[in-house]
């Protein structure tokens, strides 16, 4: 009976202590969580090498780790993973997770970087109530990430390779390298004649710059004589203008005073003039017939007049 009570007395105080040991462990676990901060990574590649406890790394010091790791149901394509950070670790506006191997182990750790001194904490939840980290893309898993791409280029090079050494290219190929060489000859041949081009036209050159640089000159001079003759001569201009001007409105001035005499000259004077040159006309015409007739008849023709015929029945 003695024996019996023992085995449920040592029983008892064991089931206490692991009791204590729970609720030590649990303390723990709380007090650890009160002071760490959780943030959720959206990855949108393979997160091989991570587990649940894998160590997350700031700038290439331990400051947390992963708590969960799962598939987006509503985005496959998407891996969150929960992490847990010590609460003075600063995650601000512009912080960044990455998955990094951690040697050659096969093992990989998230590392953060980019935090900046002066930038606002990241506190604003996100689809699943903690804030989001976002990613970037690094080393061997940015490569493999657009692996797909550059294999499709590549083949895509590839092709267009095999076209261009096709054998009718290849034809096309040798035939440009033929001409080519063909035309270097000539123009080594011609290589004396060149070098006689360019050094005229260098000379052409050089005698350009000579006329230009008399054309300066003479333009400078021209300017001179401007200054020292011009401006008397457009001076006396000026005052030859002026004079002219004034003649012209004298002559305007007598032009309109003579216009009444005018208009009288050629309303009455003129029209009288005309009738006595008619006038004179009809008596100069008159004087001629009668000096016509003293030259073929003499006086006596003026003085008897006419002798009429006989009148015969």
């Amino acid at each position: 009976m003695e024996t019996r009570s023992n085995q449920i007395l040592v029983g008892s105080v064991v089931l206490a202590l692991l009791a204590v040991l729970v609720a030590f462990t649990v303390w723990l676990a709380r007090v650890s969580d009160s002071e760490a901060k959780e943030f959720d990574v959206l990855f949108n590649q393979s997160v091989d090498g991570l587990a649940k406890g894998s160590s997350v790394a700031f700038n290439g010091v331990p400051v947390g780790q992963v708590k969960k790791i799962a598939i987006m149901p509503e985005s496959p394509q998407f891996v969150r993973v929960r992490i847990s950070i010590d609460e003075a670790v600063p995650i601000t506006i512009g912080t960044t997770a990455a998955i990094q191997g951690v040697g050659f182990t096969g093992v990989s750790q998230i590392q953060l970087e980019g935090s900046l001194k002066g930038a606002a904490t990241l506190t604003e939840p996100g689809p699943y109530g903690v804030p989001v980290i976002p990613t970037r893309q690094v080393g061997l898993g940015a490569l493999l990430n657009n692996a797909p791409q550059l294999l499709e280029r590549f083949s895509t090079l590839t092709e267009r390779l095999n076209e261009l050494l096709a054998e009718k290219n290849q034809r096309s190929i040798r035939g440009i390298l033929a001409n080519m060489d063909q035309f270097t000859g000539a123009l080594a041949k011609q290589g004396p004649e060149v070098a006689a081009t360019l050094n005229d036209a260098r000379a052409t050159i050089k005698q350009a710059g000579i006329a230009a640089e008399q054309l300066g000159k003479l333009a400078g001079t021209t300017n001179e004589l401007l200054d020292k003759d011009g401006r008397p001569m457009l001076a006396d201009l000026r005052k030859t203008l002026a004079t002219a001007e004034r003649s012209m409105a004298n002559l305007d001035q007598a032009v309109t005073e003579a216009r009444p005499g005018m208009r009288t000259l050629s309303n009455e004077t003129l029209p009288e003039a005309n009738q006595l040159i008619r006038d004179l006309q009809a008596t100069t015409e008159s004087l001629r017939s009668i000096t016509t007739q003293l030259d073929e008849r003499g006086a006596g023709s003026i003085i008897n007049g006419k002798q009429l015929p006989d009148y015969k029945p």
